[in-house]
């Protein structure tokens, strides 16, 4: 009926036991190895308002990425440092899932995993943007929707931020009257480092791990990993669901994880420069 709430629809308990199954003979519904990503599709500039935007779909699942730019003051323990912010927006277009309101925490989660992989890389080179120590300095807003939900939402998520803050240009600051003239672009892009952050995330069923796992294979996960790394150097590293990992399992995922990491590299490279 009208009015009431959504019940949240979950992998049959028939499917996981398929799903289980293949992956302990090696295999997966649609035919690919545990270690192998779905086709990804990139396109830059789909927002003509924003300072850098991307559109990332890997498989089904689909994200949009914009980044946006703003002056404020810094934060105390940082004065001579700019600020970074990254937001989630889960929409129920994208999955049933999902439902409009304040934030919930898998929207929170998502946020804060990307927030990681790109604060901790040092990805962006916060001193240079700085204007006036302790008072002034740019803020990079990133801001990240949902369109399409089938699994492996948060590598999604961090491909779009790092290839929409890759194509991000300045826009003009007017110094007399203090302010941000959006609408003029410059032709100076963020203070990015050369090495480039990409988050992998690692699901365990069973005793198998996979990763960019559908939404079937995610709602039968026991735990996950999502590793931040550049030239296989660790950033981050956060660990969702309940399960916790044994420490040979942990070695398995980071040799999982150096291996995906450059293969995603080379597909997503002509983005980045």
């Amino acid at each position: 009926m009208w009015g009431k709430k959504t019940k949240m629809i979950k992998t049959p308990y028939i499917t996981g036991e398929r799903i289980r199954k293949y992956l302990q003979e090696g295999k997966r519904f649609d035919n690919r190895k545990p270690d192998e990503f779905r086709e990804i599709v990139i396109e830059t500039g789909v927002s003509k308002n924003a300072e850098g935007s991307a559109r990332v779909k890997i498989g089904k699942t689909e994200v949009l990425v914009g980044v946006k730019m703003n002056i404020g003051e810094p934060y105390p323990d940082s004065p001579d440092k700019g600020n970074l912010m990254v937001t989630a927006e889960l929409l129920p277009l994208s999955s049933s899932r999902f439902e409009s309101g304040p934030p919930k925490f898998p929207t929170i989660e998502l946020g804060r995993v990307t927030d990681r992989g790109i604060r901790e890389s040092k990805f962006i080179d916060f001193e240079k943007l700085c204007i006036k120590k302790g008072e002034k300095v740019w803020t990079v807003m990133v801001d990240i929707y949902s369109i399409n939900d089938d699994g492996n939402l948060f590598d999604a998520a961090n491909i779009g931020a790092i290839v929409a803050l890759k194509n991000a240009k300045m826009p003009k600051y007017d110094e007399k009257e203090e302010k941000i003239i959006h609408e003029e672009k410059t032709k100076n892009s963020i203070p990015l480092s050369k090495d480039i952050p990409i988050s992998i995330t690692v699901h365990k069923i069973g005793e198998n791990f996979v990763v960019d796992p559908t939404r079937e294979e995610e709602d039968i996960s026991e735990t996950r990993v999502t590793i931040g790394s550049s030239n296989g150097i660790i950033s981050s590293i956060q660990k969702g669901n309940e399960d916790s990992l044994k420490k040979e399992e942990l070695d398995k995922v980071l040799d999982l994880c150096e291996k995906v990491e450059r293969d995603i590299f080379k597909k997503i490279e002509k983005f980045l420069k």
